[in-house]
């Protein structure tokens, strides 16, 4: 298992962006959540296998293509913390 962070920039906030992560989320044996930050990012962080979680953040990158503008990824080890898929607000 392994733990994947991501802060998207762009025109990520008013768009449905953590709505459609989440439901894309659904489609993959990971959990996590996606919430929007006071300084107009979005942070996602997500627990799974590594292919599972590659294959979901290759998917949200072609489904908001037009909408990130860029994008800092960390890996590491899972925390195992979370239960499903979630927004935070």
């Amino acid at each position: 298992m392994e733990r994947l962070e991501v802060w998207f920039s762009g025109r990520v906030q008013g768009v449905g962006f953590r709505f459609r992560t989440r439901r894309l989320a659904a489609r993959f044996p990971i959990t996590g959540f996606v919430r929007n930050l006071a300084d107009g990012r979005v942070e996602m962080k997500a627990e799974g296998d590594r292919q599972a979680l590659e294959q979901f953040l290759d998917a949200l990158n072609r489904t908001m293509k037009n909408y990130i503008h860029a994008q800092e990824v960390d890996w590491g080890p899972a925390a195992e913390e979370f239960s499903s898929f979630e927004i935070r607000r």
